[in-house]
């Protein structure tokens, strides 16, 4: 266990996306676009980054507004 503890915990902390990799509904791709409005909706409206990256359908805006980062609470490796 402790060997995988520093293979994984120290490795992936940071690089990992929980995101979905597609909408659940339309089966869109929205993992690309997951990097960049994390860094967008720091400076600007979420919905204007969300049009600025393409996102236009309802059930992908929905994936990427209510999407909740659990990745440092569910894997603390330090």
């Amino acid at each position: 266990m402790q060997k995988v503890q520093e293979r994984i915990g120290k490795s992936l902390i940071g690089k990992v996306k929980m995101i979905p990799v597609r909408c659940f509904t339309c089966g869109r791709v929205i993992s690309d676009v997951w990097e960049e409005y994390k860094e967008r909706i720091k400076h600007e409206d979420p919905g204007k980054a969300l049009d600025d990256l393409g996102v236009k359908r309802y059930c992908c805006r929905r994936m990427l507004l209510t999407h909740a980062e659990l990745i440092d609470e569910i894997a603390p490796f330090e």
